[in-house]
């Protein structure tokens, strides 16, 4: 197979092609980053430095748009291997990040050394076998299923890329067909307590200050809420994904672990508590049971609890003014 892919012959907004845009930018950023000298001007480097970290969304694109579609098609390797990678600067990001606030301007230059060769290694792999691989695997329609989910998540470049393909996706915030909202039992569901139309659940679940994913008895993804604003990037390519492979490697185990003791029936809760881009996030997973008590999949749920540690005492007044 050659490996050496033509970019001139993609067209404008492909999900590839977008990834080779980004790549002549990291390539940029990782030699300004080099060239600095963190000891004569930190601040520049903390400059060139943020804009590299947001690198995050390629990661992010990848493991939640471009991974699922290649795992339906039989190449399960990136989920485990490139996801692993990229957990790995990761942690390299947040170790300089962390000698940044000490203003350790010597660990900032050893550990900028191995994020560098780290992030050339990885475009390597990227650009020898992911893409031209994805390119063969996957049919247009792939491609273009997969581009309309990349907007929830972003793009490294300072631009938004155009449409793909051309005119033919229009982005959530531009739709402006026009929806009927009734208050007609006619057009709601009955729940266990009252009636709610379909408009109404989403949004329901957009407004919820909680991450929420539920995952069913197959151990499928098969719903995640779309809010304002995520703890984690979720994006619509995880539905129908087995859950092991919507996260990250190191944490497979634990995920599989909670599931058997759902499943066995011997847990109905776990929890877990991280601390994640200088934030307190609180990660629950529930058991989710019918009224037989049979398993019916989990809801894992998410929430920012940061702000929530600092309440004291009462507040019972309104102080909108």
């Amino acid at each position: 197979m050659n490996n050496n892919i033509d970019t001139a012959i993609l067209p404008e907004g492909h999900p590839v092609q977008i990834y080779y845009k980004e790549k002549d930018l990291i390539h940029s950023l990782l030699e300004e980053l080099s060239a600095v000298d963190t000891t004569v001007d930190l601040q520049q480097y903390i400059n060139i430095f943020n804009q590299l970290h947001t690198i995050e969304k390629r990661f992010a694109r990848k493991e939640n748009q471009l991974f699922p579609f290649l795992e339906k098609n039989g190449w399960t390797g990136p989920s485990q291997g490139m996801w692993s990678f990229h957990d790995n600067l990761r942690e390299q990001f947040r170790l300089i990040q962390y000698y940044l606030k000490t203003k350790n301007a010597e660990k900032v230059t050893i550990n900028t050394s191995f994020l560098v060769n780290g992030i050339y290694r990885l475009m390597e792999v990227e650009e020898s076998v992911l893409f031209p691989n994805a390119l063969e695997i996957l049919k247009e329609s792939d491609w273009i299923e997969m581009r309309k989910g990349e907007s929830e998540i972003g793009w490294m470049l300072p631009n938004l890329p155009v449409p793909f393909p051309a005119a033919a996706y229009v982005h959530p915030s531009e739709d402006v067909s026009p929806r009927e909202l009734t208050f007609s039992l006619e057009n709601t569901s009955h729940y266990d307590e009252g009636y709610m139309t379909l408009e109404q659940v989403n949004l329901l679940f957009k407004t919820m200050p909680l991450d929420l994913t539920f995952v069913d008895e197959n151990d499928k993804v098969i719903f995640y809420n779309r809010g304002e604003e995520r703890v984690f990037p979720r994006s619509a390519g995880i539905i129908g994904r087995e859950v092991k492979f919507c996260h990250p490697p190191k944490s497979v185990g634990t995920v599989l672990k909670i599931l058997e003791e759902f499943r066995k029936g011997t847990k109905n809760e776990s929890s877990f508590w991280i601390n994640y881009k200088e934030r307190l996030i609180y990660i629950r997973y529930f058991a989710v049971r019918d009224a037989n008590k049979n398993y019916k999949g989990v809801i894992e749920m998410s929430q920012d609890i940061t702000d929530i540690k600092k309440i004291e005492g009462e507040k019972r007044l309104l102080d909108w003014e």
